[in-house]
């Protein structure tokens, strides 16, 4: 068992701060809780105090991920392992534990170059939230704020890391091609939601995702809606996943990595009754380029 309880933050180093600041809270629906000196914004979407720091830079890219675990104990735990796969560790100063808001953290980089923090001790906001557009909320707390996609120079090496060193278990896997280009992604869990941390090969930037679940499937289809009105490109119309049997699309975020928005997905409850699979597709049904939809849609008209 992990004593990393749950994915607690991502931080992003954007070039376009109001873009962002927009896309954010009036497209994804989350909330500001903080403001940074050089401009730079923390956000929330439950009951902790924030879930993601947006930072200005050039990067537009992932620059950091917030592991939790319970306690000064557990920390220490994984913080050993790190160090015994020979890996240096840094402990965070007040700085930077102040600008996180938990108690303390302690960092590392991971087999890709992202630095990886390990924390206990998230300050809780004061207020419940409650989401401008998104009637009925996010599906995050103590399953953490949802998932994102890794990516892995070697897969295998970044695997035996995230499982052997920090942990995580291993899902499933999808292994196929899809017009040419051969997907070869690893799902892991830390607790009952299906993937917080999958790693794919080949990707142009450090984060292929990240993946929001709603509580309700009104809220994919309002956001769908939003995210259409404003003329954000879409990557995979709505559809679902076999394996993590997420509903769900996935969009562009201004920094040009894309977003998940999602609901329904499965839980992991008994990791001794779970059975590993290799699925051979991304997907049961949808998730469909719009280009290639279209294609197909005008193509049929025409005969």
């Amino acid at each position: 068992m992990t004593e990393i309880k749950q994915l607690g933050y991502l931080g992003f180093e954007v070039a376009d701060l109001k873009a962002w600041e927009h896309f954010t809270t009036d497209v994804l629906g989350l909330g500001q809780s903080q403001h940074f000196a050089n401009g730079g914004f923390a956000l929330r979407l439950d009951e902790y105090q924030q879930r993601f720091i947006i930072q200005p830079g050039q990067a537009d890219d992932l620059v950091c991920v917030g592991l939790e675990v319970e306690n000064k104990e557990a920390l220490t735990a994984v913080i050993s392992r790190v160090q015994a796969a020979g890996i240096a560790v840094g402990e965070g100063d007040s700085k930077l534990v102040e600008q996180r808001q938990v108690e303390a953290l302690t960092t590392f980089k991971e087999p890709g170059g992202v630095q990886f923090e390990v924390y206990y001790g998230p300050q809780m906001a004061a207020e419940p939230f409650q989401s401008q557009v998104v009637a009925h909320g996010f599906k995050a707390g103590a399953l953490g704020l949802g998932h994102f996609v890794l990516r892995a120079g070697d897969l295998e090496a970044s695997l035996k890391f995230v499982t052997d060193v920090l942990g995580f278990r291993l899902s499933d896997r999808i292994i196929c091609d899809i017009g040419g280009y051969h997907v070869n992604i690893a799902f892991t869990h830390c607790n009952p939601r299906h993937h917080s941390l999958a790693l794919g090969e080949k990707l142009p930037k450090h984060i292929h995702h990240f993946m929001l679940e709603v509580n309700d499937i009104d809220d994919v289809g309002q956001c769908w809606d939003r995210v259409v009105n404003e003329g954000i490109t879409v990557w995979n119309a709505i559809g679902r996943h076999p394996n993590d049997r997420m509903l769900s699309f996935y969009a562009e975020t201004p920094s040009g990595f894309q977003f998940e928005f999602g609901w329904g997905g499965r839980e992991i409850l008994d990791d001794d009754t779970w059975d590993t699979y290799v699925y051979d597709r991304i997907s049961d049904w949808g998730h469909e380029h719009p280009a290639q939809m279209f294609k197909k849609m005008f193509k049929k008209q025409k005969s």
